[in-house]
């Protein structure tokens, strides 16, 4: 079970790259987190997944000498979705369908495969805690990261940050 979770059932076996592709693989579980409860169900699906996959990630490595196996992928999978997350409450906040705000998923995704791959600041200092909540907890800070910025940039295109 936890290599299923962790894997996001055999998406982290992909290659190349498979933290792209488990970021893809977020793209649709969020739009589907959005459509049945918004915001705020997905908010609660990023806690719930993150302890999921911090559970799954513990399991996965234990014992072993490589602390995050390219394979685990569910840690890809809360970045893109707490990167994602101020699409969807712009969009429950407006009352459009989320996918009108194509520009923010583009962004979203772009900087926090960025962020994740690059590992500035907090981002590389959670990845070299060495163990399961530091494969977590750089993924969550990526797409912290990559949130604030996709929301300046969407201040800058609509005028609200000139």
């Amino acid at each position: 079970m936890s290599r299923l979770v962790a894997t996001v059932l055999g998406v982290g076996y992909l290659r190349p790259a498979p933290g792209t592709w488990g970021s893809l693989a977020a793209l649709p579980l969020f739009w589907v987190l959005h459509v049945l409860g918004g915001f705020w169900l997905a908010l609660a699906a990023c806690v719930a997944v993150f302890a999921l996959g911090w559970w799954a990630t513990s399991r996965e490595t234990v014992g072993s000498a490589d602390h995050d196996p390219s394979e685990i992928v569910i840690d890809e999978v809360v970045g893109q979705w707490i990167a994602l997350l101020p699409i969807s409450y712009g969009a429950e906040m407006m009352g459009v369908d989320v996918t009108r705000l194509w520009p923010g998923w583009v962004a979203g995704f772009v900087l926090f495969r960025l962020f994740d791959i690059w590992k500035p600041w907090l981002v590389g200092m959670a990845d070299r805690r060495g163990d399961a909540l530091g494969v977590m907890l750089d993924d969550l800070v990526a797409g912290l990261f990559a949130a604030l910025v996709a929301m300046v940039l969407a201040g800058l295109a609509h005028g609200v940050l000139v």
